[in-house]
């Protein structure tokens, strides 16, 4: 269920941080923006200084981060997460007409809110009864708490873990935020003593699991123990849960929620402390399954990723996955969005693996499971590449004493990470001519320009570090945009651009239309449309607020083309909304062209201004290419 729209729109102008018109708000939450310009007047009515707006259009105020504590509880999801807390927590069920009084709304309203429950039950195995003005909810105390999980998630905005939020979910009545945090913080130590590394990340899922197990033991809904410790390790966490739960949250926890949160606890939250302890309980299949579609990955996307380290750490958080999934206790990933816009090779490489990994060991798997996955995945490539992210750098500082000798020292400190010193050059009348390194970092001025040049004291200062390190970002970036450039004028075809791209009937329908083109041109056939189809139900494929690159997995286009469509009015797109379609096919011989347009093409639809540049002048196929070249060129 999505939230309200003034809420989603301090939730966009929070997290970017900067000025935003009204016509991107617009674009991005699918209004108008003179809709955007009534949110924000809701917004400040709740809390003053909630949104600031000028000349450049609205950002974050200075109360925005505390505007979600202080909204009232008449809004329509309130009173919705109220209704379902009062099925909840009464076994025998609500009247209609009583509840109606209790939240000062009509009964038709109350029917139209019971409406909207039933359609948040798929997945829980709950089911919702009627027998003339009576409703309940019918099923098992764990598909209950599954149920309260989703309120708990709908609170939370993009899956950050908020205590305040989980409180408003579960209740007034319920655990305090400050008892839950320092509940959390023990936890993290005492699993840490135990030997084990903890997952942030699953911790925070672990915290909203306990508040609600203990929310439910209070009014007598404990979960039955289902199997008792499977070993001593999940008996120990166990017993650190219990002694924790009495001590912060003044609850007595049963066997059956004390195992439940302990396996809980084993399968999102910690890894064994070294390795050699790791591989007693790594199960074989998942072991060989791993193994194997780690280098089918490897293979297929031309990515370092075939170590053993990294293929039994995998092996461990799918083992782990398999697990969860049977009880279908998903883990949320607050960094999924970022990770998606940011690196979506990485992402793309995580998304084949987890096909593999659903058609082989049957595990269904959602975004947040497949960030994860893309986590260990980027770990892996930052150990394997960093040598090849290295800038050559020249040093010319005119010789007085050991001075070289010092600034050299500094720059190998400061900037080892970013670049190589392949020379140092005392001399005051150097060769400019001759050096040839991609920066040349000098104490004098120099007689030759550009953005390789840095001028430095002989001295580093901070001030010196952070100027070198924006000029290798500059030339890094205009060298992956320059083959982007070269990569994106064979592969556009005026023939296969858009211009009132209509999304009206799906992504499907878009990606059938767009993919149609190239079928016409013989560059893919219908097998790749569905294959197509296929990839985006397993993860979206809108990288960016603006724009979706759906494709198939695998490389089998006869050459490499993209369709390009663009939509007047952002279009539905996964959960969010998108105004640019990239339907792109590739070849098995552009394997690397693959990555250059992938990622460098996200990246240029990253940034707010360009996109709204180019899809306001890109009016036909000759135009869009002159804009998008000339953003590429800066």
């Amino acid at each position: 269920m999505a939230r309200a729209n003034p809420d989603r729109m301090l939730a966009l102008l929070v997290r970017e941080n900067v000025w935003m018109t009204a016509g991107s708000l617009a674009d991005a939450l699918g209004v108008t923006p003179r809709t955007i310009r009534s949110y924000a007047a809701a917004l400040n009515a709740r809390a003053a200084g909630a949104v600031e707006s000028g000349p450049q259009g609205y950002r974050a105020g200075t109360e925005a981060a505390a505007l979600p504590a202080r909204a009232g509880t008449d809004t329509p999801r309130d009173r919705l997460h109220r209704l379902v807390r009062a099925l909840l927590d009464t076994p025998e069920g609500v009247d209609v007409y009583d509840t109606a009084d209790a939240l000062f709304v009509s009964v038709a309203t109350v029917e139209a809110d019971l409406s909207r429950v039933r359609g948040m039950l798929g997945g829980t195995e709950l089911s919702l009864e009627r027998s003339a003005s009576h409703a309940r909810l019918a099923g098992s105390e764990t598909a209950s708490r599954r149920l309260l999980s989703k309120l708990v998630h709908d609170e939370m905005d993009d899956g950050a873990f908020d205590l305040q939020a989980l409180r408003r979910a579960l209740g007034e009545e319920s655990i305090a935020p400050r008892a839950l945090g320092a509940f959390r913080e023990d936890l993290v130590a005492g699993l840490t003593d135990l030997g084990y590394f903890v997952n942030e990340f699953g911790i925070a899922d672990v915290a909203v699991h306990i508040g609600i197990a203990a929310d439910r033991v209070a009014i007598g809904r404990a979960l039955e123990l289902a199997s008792p410790a499977s070993g001593p390790a999940q008996q120990a966490v166990a017993d650190l849960i219990d002694r924790l739960a009495v001590e912060h949250l003044a609850v007595r926890l049963g066997a059956g929620d004390l195992m439940h949160v302990a396996s809980l606890v084993q399968t999102r939250v910690v890894a064994p402390g070294a390795v050699d302890e790791a591989r007693a309980p790594l199960d074989a299949e998942v072991e060989q399954v791993v193994r194997e579609v780690v280098a089918e990955a490897a293979s297929e996307f031309l990515v370092d990723i075939v170590a053993p380290e990294f293929t039994l750490r995998l092996a461990l958080h799918v083992q782990n996955l398999r697990a969860r999934a049977q009880e279908q206790a998903w883990s949320r990933n607050p960094l999924t969005k970022s990770l998606k816009a940011t690196y979506p090779m990485i992402f793309e490489v995580a998304v084949y693996i987890a096909s593999r990994l659903h058609e082989r060991l049957g595990i269904p798997l959602l975004d947040d499971e497949i960030a994860y996955i893309a986590m260990h995945v980027g770990g892996q490539l930052e150990r394997s590449r960093h040598a090849d992210r290295l800038l050559t750098a020249t040093i010319v500082c005119p010789g007085y004493y050991e001075l070289h000798e010092l600034l050299r020292s500094s720059v190998d400190r400061s900037l080892g990470q970013a670049i190589e010193v392949l020379e140092v050059t005392t001399r005051l009348d150097p060769d400019w001519s001759r050096i040839d390194t991609d920066l040349v970092l000098t104490t004098i001025d120099a007689p030759i320009g550009g953005d390789r040049v840095v001028r430095i004291q002989p001295f580093l200062t901070p001030a010196d570090v952070e100027r070198v390190q924006q000029a290798a970002g500059r030339i890094r970036r205009g060298r992956r945009l320059a083959r982007l450039r070269a990569e994106l004028e064979r592969y556009f075809d005026a023939d296969a651009f858009v211009r009132g791209l209509d999304g009206g009937d799906g992504e499907e329908s878009v990606i059938r239309s767009l993919g149609g083109l190239l079928v016409a041109q013989g560059v893919v056939d219908e097998d790749y449309l569905d294959r197509a189809v296929e990839r985006e139900r397993l993860s979206s494929t809108a990288f960016t607020d603006a724009l979706a690159v759906p494709h198939a997995l695998g490389m089998t286009a006869a050459r490499t083309a993209i369709a390009l469509g663009i939509a007047d009015q952002p279009i539905a797109w996964g959960a969010g909304r998108v105004q640019v379609v990239a339907f792109a096919a590739f070849a098995e011989d552009d394997r690397e062209a693959f990555q250059t347009v992938f990622e460098q093409l996200v990246e240029v639809f990253s940034e707010r201004e360009s996109v709204q540049r180019i899809i306001r002048r890109g009016v036909d196929f000759s135009s869009f290419l002159d804009e998008l070249v000339a953003v590429i060129d800066g």
